[in-house]
């Protein structure tokens, strides 16, 4: 069964966001996700700079079974990149709730109120166990 952390907000496309700041946010992709994906061998990530436009694609992540894009759960700029998951892609299957962080954005408007707007640990459970 997957982990689903209470204290962070989650999309359909399954993918975690935390508010680091008010203007930042931190996200990655479910317990659930990688679960499905299978052994993740290869993730390509956004540049620093980059503009994200909320349910656009914003990179990959490859797998032994498939290829699969990552959704930008908000939009904003890509202030951080988590660049370890490049040569360690696998830490997405190990650890996708700390160091399997994917990119930080910086988000126009309140961090905490456009993750208020996302799903609870509770309604993720819900889609993910119907």
């Amino acid at each position: 069964m997957s982990t689903i952390p209470p204290d962070l907000k989650y999309t359909a496309e399954h993918e975690w966001v935390q508010v680091i700041d008010e203007t930042t946010i931190r996200f990655g992709i479910t317990d659930y996700a990688q679960e499905a994906l299978g052994d993740i061998v290869f993730v390509s990530l956004p540049n620093v700079g980059d503009q994200l436009t909320a349910g656009n694609s914003c990179g990959e992540v490859e797998s032994t079974k498939r290829v699969s894009d990552i959704f930008a759960p908000v939009s904003g700029e890509v202030v951080a990149r988590n660049d370890a998951i490049e040569t360690a892609p696998d830490t997405l299957n190990s650890d996708p709730y700390k160091n399997g962080w994917i990119i930080e954005v910086r988000v126009s408007g309140s961090a905490s109120e456009i993750a208020g707007e996302l799903m609870d640990a509770a309604t993720y459970q819900a889609l993910t166990s119907s």
